[in-house]
């Protein structure tokens, strides 16, 4: 049965074949659970392998203020650039827009709500939310854990 199967659908596999939104990363990133733990610090596997979120105001890069990238701590794929940080007032680092093709999105249900979540495009690594009350130009924030996130300054 699988070879009839293959056989009837080979001629238009490449016609059903979703290319990748234009910049996203070339390379998905895959470790198991156990590999994951080993790699990351036990708040960054809390927050990039479960989708836990780390207490406001305790992460550094809330504060930082320097050009450059902030990067997945899981994988180091660039995901925000820091022309488009702001400070929201939240206790989390925030942007008003992610690198092209740096986040996927999937709905949250566990608030009585629902909520945009978003996670590494690279690694599906969980970042944070997004929400709809950010500043122009786009009108979004995107609240992202300081923990899942490293910084990595301009060249001078």
């Amino acid at each position: 049965m699988n070879r009839i199967v293959t056989w009837m659908i080979a001629p238009w596999a490449s016609k059903l074949a979703v290319a990748p939104p234009s910049g996203a990363p070339p390379d998905r990133v895959g470790y198991d659970d156990a590999e994951w733990a080993r790699r990351l610090s036990p708040e960054q596997y809390q927050v990039l392998r479960h989708e836990g979120t780390e207490p406001a105001f305790t992460s550094a890069l809330n504060e930082e203020k320097r050009t450059g990238a902030f990067r997945c701590a899981g994988c180091g794929q660039a995901l925000f650039s820091s022309d488009a940080k702001f400070d929201s007032g939240t206790g989390w680092p925030s942007f008003f827009q992610a690198m092209p093709g740096a986040v996927e999105y999937k709905r949250d249900f566990r608030l009585i709500w629902p909520r945009t979540e978003y996670h590494c495009a690279r690694c599906g690594g969980h970042q944070g939310h997004v929400f709809n009350d950010g500043p122009a130009p786009s009108g979004k924030r995107f609240c992202n854990n300081g923990v899942a996130l490293t910084f990595e300054p301009a060249e001078a």
